[in-house]
């Protein structure tokens, strides 16, 4: 792709180019990624085959099939193999700390081109306590630009409520897929593993990158500090030394609740810094989907 995307510029995308996202937990309705249709023409027109599931149409079974292996399979459409993604990316205050939103934001740009240059398709969803309209569908680099353009205008400036909005996109009718949440989660673990079991019996598969700074990894201050909350403007004087060993332990009992969270509904958490590699973490995230 031509440079000048503030998110994907072209040494990105070329550093990407060998990356291929498959999933390899399977989705209600089939689709998978890496689909073998890619240059089969019609969405009509047949790609492959899966095995038959409960409340698929038995006129949808290969019969000359089954006469020779003894399997029900279905023939499945170019259409039912491609991945929609979503990608829903936190646009609440908090994310405005350090580099947090335009980390988020060259990971979703990246995660998008990975997708659309196999053939799949990735949406995006800003959110606050609720997924907005984002721009059309990408389904294929022709169609990738408006959505790296409408990441170029995003902004952190409201309160949030990132597991809110997992639910209310969980309740809207979607086309099923893989949802990828990029956001901060700075919410009661509880309350995300709640979200990721409703995007689950939505039918979608949940993998959520959590974005962070070091310093909210491990706090750089000394001695008696006062902090400030971004998105209520609550302020505390704590003593850092003598909470440093209290607050490292939240962290970690925070995010390895998380990923057992993600995990009890066979989806993934990846914890990603701020100025990490980016096409290292797409690598780490692509291969644990």
């Amino acid at each position: 792709m031509a440079d000048g995307f503030r998110f994907l510029p072209a040494a990105l995308a070329e550093r990407l180019d060998g990356l291929a996202l498959a999933l390899r937990r399977p989705l209600p309705g089939g689709q998978q990624g890496l689909h073998r249709s890619r240059h089969h023409g019609s969405s009509v027109e047949f790609a492959d085959y899966r095995a038959y599931a409960p409340g698929d149409p038995p006129n949808r079974i290969d019969w000359a099939v089954y006469a020779r292996s003894d399997r029900y399979l279905i023939r499945r459409t170019e259409d039912e193999t491609r991945l929609r993604a979503h990608l829903l990316l936190d646009v609440s205050e908090s994310m405005a700390y350090a580099a947090k939103l335009p980390t988020a934001c060259t990971l979703a740009a990246a995660l998008a081109y990975v997708l659309v240059r196999q053939g799949d398709a990735a949406e995006l969803h800003p959110f606050a306590d609720a997924p907005q309209a984002g721009p059309p569908t990408a389904g294929n680099l022709i169609s990738l630009p408006p959505l790296l353009l409408a990441l170029d205008g995003l902004r952190a400036a409201c309160p949030g409520d990132a597991a809110k909005a997992m639910h209310a996109f969980a309740d809207q009718p979607r086309a099923r897929g893989l949802v990828i949440v990029l956001s901060d989660l700075l919410r009661p673990a509880v309350e995300v593993a709640s979200a990721c079991a409703h995007l689950h019996q939505a039918g979608h598969q949940v993998a959520l990158v959590q974005i962070l700074d070091r310093d909210e990894l491990d706090p750089p201050f000394t001695g008696v500090v006062e902090v400030a909350e971004l998105e209520t403007g609550r302020r505390a004087v704590v003593e850092v030394d003598g909470m440093r060993a209290e607050y490292a332990s939240a962290v970690r009992n925070h995010l390895d609740e998380l990923a057992r969270g993600a995990s009890a509904v066979n989806g993934s958490h990846h914890l990603v810094e701020c100025g990490a590699d980016i096409e290292r973490a797409v690598r780490q995230i692509v291969e644990r989907l």
